[in-house]
């Protein structure tokens, strides 16, 4: 199962790809660390790993050696749980074979066998701790002469009730369908979701926008459009907005649908709504981090995974 851990690294850097035409003379102040960490509890619990790199400027030019530099190298990290606490290992691309290669880009949802960049991840290779319901978790991070301090939980799953695919609105397709998910959210409860969608072989991929809190729908059955995740490497003239959000018929699909604590959600909510009204007249927000003494997100995630096969007819 392919999961696409390298959304943080790259809205970190896609908006340093823009070439510079005018001199904005913007004073250069010093990079932060820029955390991106997770753990799962569920159907496929996972141990945590950190992905730790230096914030760019936003005038930069992005190449090979700029991508390696930015990975940030022998810091301590630690992940507490209780009085479990354990040290993730640094471990990077050049280091493995190509049998590891393989099975990094299951984990990581990008291809790592014929990468030229050294991507560099912190884990817990010893998997003396996984991601279980109802814990906190606690990060501590020592690099660059800096501490950095971070808590998530992992709440209840509330699951989907059922999910079926449906002719989608507008002139008859013979190819393309909707889906289309039932939840009964649970009353009184602040509920935060986050949702995934893999075709085929392709990588599992967020939604765009992938979170939502129950503010609206708290304690209603109600049933809405799940869509098919798009790459968020493809620019806007490479969407056909005609299969935008749709699935093709005989396609094999798996829906990743996870609850989340409410500082995650403000991480994710916030920062895909940066991306979604970027332009000179769009209105700034400020990305919620919870990390303290540095940029990012550590989350964790209460998911169900769900295999469903677009219908023919």
């Amino acid at each position: 199962m392919k999961v696409n851990s390298f959304t943080l690294l790259f809205f970190t850097l896609i908006l340093a790809s823009c070439e510079q035409e005018f001199d904005p003379n913007i004073p250069v102040t010093p990079p932060e660390l820029v955390v991106e960490g997770v753990i799962e509890a569920g159907e496929r619990p996972t141990v945590p790993y950190v992905i730790l790199t230096r914030s760019v400027p936003f005038f930069s030019e992005i190449g090979q050696d700029e991508l390696n530099d930015i990975f940030v190298h022998d810091a301590e990290v630690r992940v507490k749980e209780g009085d479990n606490e354990i040290t993730l290992e640094e471990l990077c691309v050049e280091d493995l074979t190509e049998a590891q290669r393989e099975q990094a880009s299951g984990l990581f949802g990008i291809d790592l066998t014929d990468i030229e960049v050294n991507f560099c991840v912190y884990a817990d290779l010893t998997f003396s701790m996984v991601g279980e319901s109802g814990k906190q978790y606690d990060l501590t991070i020592k690099a660059d002469d800096k501490i950095l301090t971070a808590t998530t939980t992992i709440p209840p799953l509330v699951s989907l009730d059922t999910m079926y695919f449906q002719e989608p609105p507008g002139e008859p397709n013979d190819s393309l369908m909707e889906l289309t998910a039932f939840i009964t959210d649970p009353e009184g409860v602040p509920n935060f979701y986050r949702y995934f969608t893999q075709v085929e072989d392709e990588p599992l991929l967020p939604g765009f926008p992938s979170s939502t809190d129950d503010r609206v729908f708290d304690g209603l059955s109600f049933q809405f459009p799940l869509a098919k995740a798009e790459s968020r490497e493809l620019n806007f003239e490479d969407i056909d907005l005609n299969t935008l959000g749709l699935y093709s018929r005989g396609d094999s699909v798996t829906v990743k649908w996870t609850t989340i604590d409410a500082t995650h959600y403000d991480f994710w909510n916030t920062l895909e709504f940066n991306a979604a009204n970027s332009g000179p007249f769009s209105t700034y927000t400020r990305i919620e981090s919870n990390v303290e003494g540095g940029l990012g997100v550590w989350g964790g995630y209460n998911a169900e995974y769900t295999k469903l096969v677009v219908p023919m007819q």
